[in-house]
Protein backbone atom coordinates (compact mmCIF):
# COMPACT_ATOMS: atom_id res chain seq x y z
CA UNK A 1 0.00 0.00 0.00
CA UNK A 2 3.10 2.46 0.49
CA UNK A 3 4.73 1.35 -2.91
CA UNK A 4 6.49 -1.59 -1.59
CA UNK A 5 6.26 -5.41 -2.57
CA UNK A 6 7.26 -7.15 0.47
CA UNK A 7 8.01 -11.28 0.23
CA UNK A 8 7.09 -12.76 3.27
CA UNK A 9 8.59 -16.24 4.49
CA UNK A 10 6.78 -18.11 6.66
CA UNK A 11 8.28 -21.27 8.31
CA UNK A 12 5.59 -23.27 7.73
CA UNK A 13 2.12 -22.64 5.94
CA UNK A 14 1.15 -24.25 9.52
CA UNK A 15 2.30 -21.21 11.33
CA UNK A 16 0.29 -18.84 8.78
CA UNK A 17 -2.56 -19.83 10.96
CA UNK A 18 -1.06 -17.50 13.71
CA UNK A 19 -1.30 -14.56 10.63
CA UNK A 20 -5.12 -15.87 9.11
CA UNK A 21 -6.85 -12.94 10.11
CA UNK A 22 -4.25 -10.17 8.50
CA UNK A 23 -3.79 -12.66 5.32
CA UNK A 24 -7.92 -13.24 4.91
CA UNK A 25 -9.45 -10.42 6.45
CA UNK A 26 -6.54 -7.19 5.91
CA UNK A 27 -4.95 -8.50 2.46
CA UNK A 28 -6.90 -10.14 0.61
CA UNK A 29 -10.02 -8.08 1.38
CA UNK A 30 -8.62 -4.38 1.02
CA UNK A 31 -8.68 -4.15 -2.74
CA UNK A 32 -12.77 -4.71 -2.69
CA UNK A 33 -13.60 -2.94 0.54
CA UNK A 34 -11.22 0.44 -0.95
CA UNK A 35 -12.80 0.18 -4.17
CA UNK A 36 -9.55 -0.54 -5.94
CA UNK A 37 -8.43 2.66 -4.66
CA UNK A 38 -5.44 0.30 -2.68
CA UNK A 39 -3.42 -2.66 -3.97
CA UNK A 40 -1.80 -4.77 -1.12
CA UNK A 41 1.36 -6.75 -3.62
CA UNK A 42 2.27 -8.82 -0.65
CA UNK A 43 4.00 -12.13 -1.43
CA UNK A 44 4.25 -15.44 1.38
CA UNK A 45 6.56 -18.33 0.33
CA UNK A 46 5.70 -21.25 2.57
CA UNK A 47 6.48 -24.69 2.95
CA UNK A 48 4.08 -27.24 3.89
CA UNK A 49 3.48 -31.49 3.47
CA UNK A 50 4.21 -34.56 5.25
CA UNK A 51 6.87 -37.16 4.88
CA UNK A 52 9.36 -35.47 7.11
CA UNK A 53 8.88 -36.59 10.57
CA UNK A 54 7.87 -33.25 11.94
CA UNK A 55 3.98 -34.40 13.22
CA UNK A 56 0.69 -33.35 12.72
CA UNK A 57 1.22 -29.97 13.60
CA UNK A 58 4.35 -29.32 11.35
CA UNK A 59 2.90 -31.80 8.27
CA UNK A 60 -0.28 -29.73 6.75
CA UNK A 61 -1.41 -29.03 3.23
CA UNK A 62 -3.69 -26.58 4.50
CA UNK A 63 -3.52 -24.34 1.00
CA UNK A 64 -7.59 -24.89 0.65
CA UNK A 65 -7.83 -22.21 3.90
CA UNK A 66 -6.36 -19.67 0.95
CA UNK A 67 -7.64 -21.07 -2.31
CA UNK A 68 -10.92 -20.61 -0.59
CA UNK A 69 -11.03 -16.81 -0.39
CA UNK A 70 -11.51 -13.97 -3.03
CA UNK A 71 -9.16 -11.88 -3.78
CA UNK A 72 -6.06 -14.10 -2.23
CA UNK A 73 -3.83 -15.79 -5.34
CA UNK A 74 -2.65 -18.94 -4.75
CA UNK A 75 0.16 -20.73 -7.14
CA UNK A 76 1.86 -23.89 -6.22
CA UNK A 77 5.15 -24.78 -8.20
CA UNK A 78 6.35 -28.42 -8.53
CA UNK A 79 9.92 -27.60 -10.70
CA UNK A 80 12.24 -25.32 -9.70
CA UNK A 81 11.94 -23.58 -13.08
CA UNK A 82 8.33 -22.98 -12.15
CA UNK A 83 9.30 -21.70 -8.51
CA UNK A 84 11.24 -19.27 -10.02
CA UNK A 85 8.80 -17.70 -12.62
CA UNK A 86 5.94 -18.54 -10.34
CA UNK A 87 7.90 -15.95 -7.74
CA UNK A 88 8.30 -13.64 -10.58
CA UNK A 89 4.94 -13.52 -11.20
CA UNK A 90 4.05 -12.93 -7.91
CA UNK A 91 5.76 -10.30 -6.93
CA UNK A 92 4.52 -8.39 -10.17
CA UNK A 93 1.11 -8.83 -9.07
CA UNK A 94 -0.62 -6.31 -7.62
CA UNK A 95 -3.04 -8.76 -5.44
CA UNK A 96 -1.54 -11.02 -2.06
CA UNK A 97 -0.06 -14.31 -3.74
CA UNK A 98 0.61 -17.26 -1.49
CA UNK A 99 3.50 -19.40 -3.22
CA UNK A 100 3.07 -22.62 -2.25
CA UNK A 101 6.43 -24.56 -1.36
CA UNK A 102 6.50 -28.35 -0.57
CA UNK A 103 8.87 -29.59 2.00
CA UNK A 104 9.52 -32.84 -0.33
CA UNK A 105 10.37 -31.15 -3.27
CA UNK A 106 13.09 -28.85 -1.58
CA UNK A 107 15.78 -31.15 -2.87
CA UNK A 108 14.50 -31.31 -6.81
CA UNK A 109 16.71 -30.84 -9.42
CA UNK A 110 16.10 -29.43 -12.73
CA UNK A 111 16.95 -26.32 -15.37
CA UNK A 112 16.10 -22.88 -14.46
CA UNK A 113 16.19 -20.89 -17.17
CA UNK A 114 18.34 -17.26 -17.05
CA UNK A 115 15.73 -14.79 -18.19
CA UNK A 116 13.34 -13.07 -15.84
CA UNK A 117 10.20 -13.84 -17.45
CA UNK A 118 7.30 -15.05 -15.23
CA UNK A 119 4.51 -17.35 -15.73
CA UNK A 120 1.09 -16.80 -15.98
CA UNK A 121 -1.07 -16.95 -12.91
CA UNK A 122 -4.14 -19.34 -13.80
CA UNK A 123 -2.38 -21.34 -16.16
CA UNK A 124 -2.44 -25.41 -15.45
CA UNK A 125 0.55 -26.92 -18.15
CA UNK A 126 -0.19 -30.01 -19.39
CA UNK A 127 3.51 -31.45 -18.58
CA UNK A 128 2.66 -35.22 -20.29
CA UNK A 129 0.43 -35.22 -23.51
CA UNK A 130 -1.60 -38.16 -23.12
CA UNK A 131 -5.10 -40.11 -24.86
CA UNK A 132 -6.28 -42.79 -22.63
CA UNK A 133 -6.45 -40.69 -19.24
CA UNK A 134 -6.25 -37.48 -17.78
CA UNK A 135 -4.46 -37.15 -14.01
CA UNK A 136 -4.63 -34.03 -12.39
CA UNK A 137 -2.58 -32.84 -9.48
CA UNK A 138 -0.36 -29.86 -8.34
CA UNK A 139 2.70 -29.61 -5.67
CA UNK A 140 4.32 -33.07 -5.36
CA UNK A 141 1.84 -35.09 -6.48
CA UNK A 142 2.76 -33.35 -10.09
CA UNK A 143 5.65 -34.87 -9.86
CA UNK A 144 4.44 -37.91 -8.36
CA UNK A 145 1.96 -37.94 -11.31
CA UNK A 146 4.49 -38.04 -13.86
CA UNK A 147 6.48 -40.74 -12.35
CA UNK A 148 3.67 -43.00 -12.58
CA UNK A 149 2.61 -41.78 -15.92
CA UNK A 150 5.92 -43.11 -17.05
CA UNK A 151 6.34 -46.01 -15.24
CA UNK A 152 2.57 -46.90 -16.65
CA UNK A 153 3.37 -46.14 -20.48
CA UNK A 154 6.84 -48.46 -20.09
CA UNK A 155 5.01 -51.41 -18.55
CA UNK A 156 1.42 -51.21 -19.37
CA UNK A 157 1.49 -49.09 -22.24
CA UNK A 158 -1.25 -47.15 -21.01
CA UNK A 159 -1.26 -43.38 -22.12
CA UNK A 160 -1.32 -40.72 -19.35
CA UNK A 161 -2.36 -37.66 -19.64
CA UNK A 162 -0.74 -35.33 -16.79
CA UNK A 163 -1.64 -31.81 -16.00
CA UNK A 164 0.23 -30.00 -13.08
CA UNK A 165 -2.37 -27.57 -11.66
CA UNK A 166 -0.06 -24.61 -10.66
CA UNK A 167 -2.32 -22.40 -10.07
CA UNK A 168 -4.86 -23.22 -7.19
CA UNK A 169 -6.40 -19.49 -7.15
CA UNK A 170 -7.34 -18.51 -10.13
CA UNK A 171 -8.11 -22.43 -11.30
CA UNK A 172 -7.74 -23.23 -15.37
CA UNK A 173 -10.63 -24.60 -15.57
CA UNK A 174 -10.51 -24.75 -19.21
CA UNK A 175 -7.65 -26.67 -19.35
CA UNK A 176 -8.86 -29.35 -17.13
CA UNK A 177 -11.98 -29.54 -19.09
CA UNK A 178 -10.36 -30.03 -22.46
CA UNK A 179 -8.28 -32.66 -21.24
CA UNK A 180 -11.12 -35.32 -19.88
CA UNK A 181 -13.62 -34.12 -22.84
CA UNK A 182 -10.16 -36.05 -24.75
CA UNK A 183 -9.33 -38.86 -22.39
CA UNK A 184 -13.24 -39.37 -21.33
CA UNK A 185 -11.56 -40.33 -17.62
CA UNK A 186 -9.69 -38.50 -14.63
CA UNK A 187 -7.97 -39.03 -11.14
CA UNK A 188 -7.26 -36.24 -9.12
CA UNK A 189 -4.30 -36.02 -6.45
CA UNK A 190 -3.27 -33.89 -3.89
CA UNK A 191 -1.71 -34.29 -0.60
CA UNK A 192 -4.45 -33.23 1.43
CA UNK A 193 -7.27 -35.15 3.31
CA UNK A 194 -10.26 -35.96 0.93
CA UNK A 195 -12.82 -34.70 2.41
CA UNK A 196 -13.48 -30.82 1.20
CA UNK A 197 -10.15 -30.90 -0.78
CA UNK A 198 -8.97 -29.20 -3.82
CA UNK A 199 -9.48 -32.65 -5.43
CA UNK A 200 -12.87 -32.01 -4.42
CA UNK A 201 -12.94 -28.54 -6.25
CA UNK A 202 -11.53 -30.49 -9.73
CA UNK A 203 -13.96 -33.08 -9.34
CA UNK A 204 -16.85 -30.18 -9.59
CA UNK A 205 -15.31 -28.71 -12.15
CA UNK A 206 -15.16 -31.94 -14.50
CA UNK A 207 -18.85 -32.54 -13.50
CA UNK A 208 -20.31 -29.34 -14.65
CA UNK A 209 -18.20 -28.99 -17.97
CA UNK A 210 -17.28 -32.87 -19.13
CA UNK A 211 -19.91 -35.15 -17.24
CA UNK A 212 -21.65 -36.03 -20.41
CA UNK A 213 -17.97 -37.15 -22.01
CA UNK A 214 -17.00 -39.27 -18.99
CA UNK A 215 -16.72 -42.62 -19.04
CA UNK A 216 -16.50 -43.54 -15.21
CA UNK A 217 -16.61 -41.27 -12.23
CA UNK A 218 -13.38 -39.40 -11.22
CA UNK A 219 -11.57 -40.61 -8.46
CA UNK A 220 -9.71 -38.76 -5.97
CA UNK A 221 -6.20 -39.83 -4.58
CA UNK A 222 -5.47 -38.20 -0.73
CA UNK A 223 -4.45 -38.93 2.10
CA UNK A 224 -5.56 -40.53 4.97
CA UNK A 225 -8.49 -38.56 7.19
CA UNK A 226 -6.20 -38.70 10.13
CA UNK A 227 -3.66 -36.05 11.94
CA UNK A 228 -0.47 -37.14 10.08
CA UNK A 229 1.96 -39.68 12.42
CA UNK A 230 4.86 -38.67 13.33
CA UNK A 231 5.84 -42.51 13.05
CA UNK A 232 7.62 -43.39 9.79
CA UNK A 233 5.58 -46.70 9.31
CA UNK A 234 2.15 -44.27 10.20
CA UNK A 235 3.40 -41.17 8.18
CA UNK A 236 4.17 -43.03 5.08
CA UNK A 237 0.67 -45.16 5.66
CA UNK A 238 -1.41 -42.27 5.96
CA UNK A 239 0.78 -40.55 2.85
CA UNK A 240 -0.98 -40.79 -0.99
CA UNK A 241 2.02 -42.83 -2.64
CA UNK A 242 2.84 -44.08 -6.37
CA UNK A 243 1.33 -47.24 -5.79
CA UNK A 244 -2.28 -45.85 -4.65
CA UNK A 245 -2.22 -43.76 -8.02
CA UNK A 246 -1.49 -46.89 -10.19
CA UNK A 247 -4.49 -48.23 -8.67
CA UNK A 248 -6.66 -45.56 -8.85
CA UNK A 249 -5.66 -45.00 -12.97
CA UNK A 250 -5.64 -49.03 -13.51
CA UNK A 251 -9.17 -49.58 -12.02
CA UNK A 252 -10.51 -46.73 -13.46
CA UNK A 253 -9.16 -47.80 -17.15
CA UNK A 254 -10.81 -51.33 -16.53
CA UNK A 255 -14.18 -50.04 -15.26
CA UNK A 256 -15.03 -48.52 -18.65
CA UNK A 257 -13.15 -52.45 -19.87
CA UNK A 258 -9.99 -50.05 -21.67
CA UNK A 259 -7.68 -52.77 -19.17
CA UNK A 260 -8.76 -56.28 -18.07
CA UNK A 261 -4.99 -57.31 -16.44
CA UNK A 262 -3.69 -56.08 -12.82
CA UNK A 263 -0.42 -53.87 -13.53
CA UNK A 264 2.72 -55.69 -13.39
CA UNK A 265 4.74 -54.83 -10.34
Amino acid sequence: MLGLRPVVEIMTINFSLLALDQIVNHAAKIYGMFGGQARVPLVIRTPGGGGQQLGATHSQNIELYYAFVPGLKVLAPSTPADAKAMLLAAIRDDDPVLLLENLALYNTVGEVPDDDLPAEIGRAAVTRPGTEITVVAYSRMATVALQVADTLARTEGIDVEVIDLRSLRPLDRETIIASVRKTNCAVVLEDDWLTYGIGAEIAATISDGAFDWLDAPVRRVAMAEVPLPYAKSLETAALPSAADVITAITETLSAVGRRREEPRS
